[in-house]
């Protein structure tokens, strides 16, 4: 059966704190309290810096069995090399500790600035540096170099499984056929965002599992969703499984607390979690 996984786009929130998170839970257990709620979560600190083998390694522990977290690939690949020329990037990257994760790491998430355009020279270049497993993830890592100091350097995997990748474009010239053409070539799941209408919302099909971000249907990262925009969201869910895609749906709209109460409504309605 396919699987569904509906989670959050982060967990340490100020704002959220004797609100969502009850008055007095403790800073350190924010974490294992939504993985209580939830069945996936999204990595989103990993975009900002390189973390450490000891933080992924802490997340794992702190999560139920069967969690899947989802790691946002960083920013200095992304939006500052803008994908070219990112061999020993993505060594340092594959080496700062993701693979501690375990059974409990998900699919790779690549955010594409607003600036960047479709270029299909520079997207295959970048997908073909991808590791397709966590062995090929491993042997990546290997190549880190000095600004992942050996000793902080996680370079070995438990099993060797199979990595997804997903991207998130945020330009209108990936609404082509060319542009969803090359990701299904690549087996990369075309991220599904709804931004409010800032930037490209697009549900083709390219991978063999769906990666959905939320981040608010009226104001980005403000507004929550309507019942019956969850209602249409659960549908959507429904039919993706139905045709055997996994999907993975992260509810990025932040900022009001409005993510974890919308994550939860979209869960009752596909009958997950209590």
């Amino acid at each position: 059966m396919a699987a569904v996984r509906i989670g959050i786009s982060g967990w340490r929130y100020a704002g959220w704190r004797g609100s969502f998170y009850p008055p007095g839970l403790a800073q350190r257990r924010e974490l294992a309290y939504a993985g209580e709620r939830f069945n996936s979560i999204e990595i989103n600190g990993s975009f900002y810096s390189l973390q450490r083998p000891s933080s992924y390694a802490s997340w794992r522990a702190e999560t139920p069995d069967g969690l899947v977290f989802a790691v946002k690939g960083g920013r200095f690949i992304t939006h500052m090399k803008k994908l070219a020329g990112v061999e020993t990037a993505l060594a340092n990257f594959f080496a700062s500790g993701l693979l501690a994760l375990g059974p409990k790491l998900g699919p790779l998430l690549w955010q594409l600035p607003p600036m960047l355009r479709f270029d299909a020279g520079r997207l295959t270049g970048f997908f073909e540096l991808l590791p397709r497993t966590t062995g090929e993830a491993a042997a990546l890592a290997a190549q880190h170099d000095e600004k992942i100091p050996t000793d902080r350097a996680l370079v070995t995997t438990e099993a060797d499984v199979p990595l997804r990748h997903a991207l998130e474009v945020r330009h209108d010239s990936f609404v082509t056929s060319d542009a969803v053409a090359l990701l299904r070539d690549h087996d990369i799941a075309l991220v599904v965002a709804d931004t409010a209408g800032k930037w490209p919302l697009v549900e083709e099909v390219t991978s063999d599992f769906m990666y959905v971000r939320l981040h608010g249907a009226e104001e980005l990262y403000v507004s929550g969703y309507t019942e019956e925009a969850l209602d249409s969201w659960a549908d959507k869910v429904r039919q993706w499984s139905d045709n055997g895609l996994d999907t993975y749906v992260y509810f990025d709209n932040d900022a009001k607390v409005h993510a974890p109460y919308d994550a939860m409504s979209l869960m009752k309605r596909l009958g997950l979690g209590s």
